[in-house]
């Protein structure tokens, strides 16, 4: 069945330029619930050197301490718009000319994270400053250029990462969605909810109720402590309204991840423990994904894990990434803090490629037809093309047909009409190749069921010649054989005569009937030898067609062989006897193994065999079976 669909090709603009995964450091100062825990717990572990660089001093020894550089460094006194314009602003221009960005928060529990990406009324933090700012890039993008007419559009999805469960914030009925990845290598989650946002507004309204469904609970370090991983998708679509109908789409995850927890500290029991084991398992293996990527190693472990799965384009991938590592200045918080700066320090090594794809929509529609339909149309037009011209005298509106197809084409854009033209040549040339029609079962069918007919004739013809060839064999073997009366001269001048004989090399009765020929040369010069020679043959012959017939037992019959063939087969046989080896030996007819040991011992003690008819002395062997032997013998070499 024919279908219309629209083309839309894919084209990569930009490179794939590689870059590191940013890295900021955000030291928070001492709550309020710690001071109240006097000045000896209040006693700070972290330093910050400069805007940059940090240090860490050992509660054991303080005169042994770890110094960490990263891209950004905040002491306590920095405020929310510091962090976000330092940090993530500078990558939300990337979202309009089709890149990915992602920023997420990470540190152990009560180290600030959430309060970096929420912040509050007073204090807004990363995320609804980051939607503000996108809001109005993309006003002002959309009046930059009125020539081109772009058009922005700009969607929000929420979900969180609750024990290995992907829950939409949105519509709460979404429960443990899977996680995807589309033929470009592009992780999306199908059945989430996207809600158009146009003014900050609307952001407002739809994120304060979903952060009302986030799952969030009370240990003995936070009032609100996160048991989830909450994940923000921003969605930026930039279409073009005229030709040739660019679109740009770029993706921005703001995340905030739940921190890892000492069970000791937290004085976490029963759902509360379960929860944070799911939250260190996850964050376990997102350190191992981030060694993976530092050391080179083949296999990412990106599928262990829901997180590490959908951070799998900000760690390895093709966005660009900032993470913003939280830690608390007390010493009681010295090892969660450590495991915060060298995580951070590795992720600083990891490297991102991201680049822009633009896609471009043709404004031609085609119809996309089967093998068979396309034959049939580039026929029907062939007629079409061939009554046109015999009718081009007749229809003068043919010419301002043409003009005006090619006006369309010219008022399309160049690259699309190339693109058109190389469609068009490409459907012609396939359609015009003579290849077999095997396109539809019925086809193939029809093809194969023709190969077999003119086999089974080939088959019927093959048949017919072998009848014609046994019966002209038949026919050669009841001739008469000529005798020397009927040959002459001219007759038998370079020429052979040929006998048939029936059984093996060996002649025996029990042999089965083949046919060999026995050729024996004629020479003009000699024609009482020809004529000898032939006498003898035909004497054999009679011999040997007797024998195998079973007339061999009846009396009377003698064998008539020449003296000196016999003589000659008498002399080979003897010396056959006393040099020959066993297995030359078993060579002869009637002798098998225990006779050729029997003669080879004979001829060590006796010396050689004065005669064949000296075999009567051996043990087995009588006078009456020597001489059937010596006749044997002989048969099988005038045979051979």
């Amino acid at each position: 069945m024919a279908k219309r669909v629209s083309i839309m090709d894919a084209v990569v603009t930009s490179k794939k330029t590689p870059t590191r995964v940013r890295v900021a450091v955000r030291l928070r100062p001492f709550m309020d619930r710690e001071d109240k825990e006097g000045v000896k717990e209040q006693r700070a572990c972290v330093r910050g050197l400069d805007s940059q660089s940090l240090e860490i001093v050992n509660w054991r020894n303080q005169l042994e301490t770890m110094h960490y550089q990263f891209d950004a460094f905040y002491g306590t006194e920095s405020t929310q718009r510091e962090v976000y314009t330092g940090s993530v602003y500078p990558i939300l221009s990337n979202l309009l000319t089709g890149q990915n960005a992602s920023v997420f928060a990470y540190g152990p529990t009560g180290a600030g994270k959430t309060h970096t990406m929420l912040g509050n009324p007073a204090q807004p933090g990363i995320i609804p400053r980051a939607v503000r700012d996108l809001l109005q890039m993309a006003r002002a993008a959309s009046g930059s250029s009125p020539d081109e007419n772009w058009t922005f559009s700009i969607s929000m999805s929420y979900v969180e990462i609750y024990q290995e469960k992907v829950m939409d914030l949105l519509e709460p009925k979404n429960k443990d969605l899977p996680i995807r990845e589309d033929k470009d290598h592009k992780i999306l989650i199908p059945g989430l909810t996207q809600k158009t946002i146009t003014t900050f507004a609307d952001f407002d309204e739809h994120f304060i109720q979903a952060s009302q469904n986030r799952t969030v609970a009370c240990t003995k370090l936070n009032d609100r402590s996160s048991r989830s991983h909450a994940v923000l998708l921003i969605k930026v679509q930039k279409s073009q309204q005229v030709i040739p109908f660019r679109q740009f789409t770029g993706k921005l995850y703001l995340i905030d991840l739940a921190g890892s927890e000492d069970n000791r500290r937290t004085g976490n029991q029963g759902i509360r423990l379960k929860e944070s084991g799911a939250i260190n398992s996850s964050l376990f293996t997102l350190s191992k994904v981030v060694d993976a990527l530092n050391q080179g190693l083949p296999r990412i472990p990106y599928r262990d894990s829901k997180l590490t799965r959908l951070l799998q384009d900000s760690l390895g991938g093709s966005a660009h990434s900032v993470m913003i590592a939280n830690i608390a200045p007390g010493e009681k918080c010295y090892f969660d803090t450590l495991t915060a700066l060298n995580f951070a320090a590795k992720s600083k090594q990891v490297i991102n490629k991201p680049f822009c794809q633009e896609t471009t929509q043709a404004a031609a529609q085609f119809t996309v037809k089967r093998p068979r339909e396309d034959m049939e149309a580039l026929t029907t037009s062939r007629q079409q093309k061939k009554s046109r011209a015999d009718s081009s005298e007749e229809s003068p509106n043919t010419s301002s047909n043409v003009a005006q197809r090619k006006l369309n084409l010219a008022s399309l854009d160049p690259a699309v009409v190339e693109r058109l033209l190389k469609l068009d040549k490409m459907l012609t040339e396939k359609a015009l190749k003579d290849l077999p029609l095997l396109n539809t079962p019925k086809r193939e069918r029809m093809v194969l069921l023709k190969k077999l007919e003119e086999s089974q004739v080939e088959i019927e013809k093959l048949r017919e010649k072998q009848k014609e060839l046994e019966q002209k064999a038949l026919a050669t073997e009841s001739q008469p054989v000529k005798t020397d009366s009927s040959l002459s001269d001219s007759s038998v001048n370079e020429s052979s005569f040929r006998v048939p004989l029936r059984g093996r090399n060996r002649i025996t009765s029990t042999a089965k009937a083949k046919k060999v020929l026995r050729v024996v040369p004629l020479k003009d010069n000699n024609s009482r030898q020809t004529k000898a020679i032939l006498e003898e043959d035909m004497t054999i012959f009679e011999k040997v067609r007797s024998k195998c017939s079973g007339q061999e037992n009846k009396p009377g019959w003698e064998v008539n062989i020449r003296t000196d063939l016999m003589q000659n087969g008498r002399e080979k046989i003897l010396n056959l006897l006393n040099t020959g080896s066993v297995k030359e030996l078993k060579s002869l007819q009637k002798i098998g193994d225990k006779k050729a040991k029997l003669i080879m011992g004979w001829r060590e003690i006796n010396g050689p065999f004065k005669a064949v008819e000296d075999l009567a002395s051996l043990d087995g062997m009588s006078v009456k079976l020597v001489s059937s032997f010596i006749s044997a013998n002989i048969m099988t070499m005038l045979a051979s």
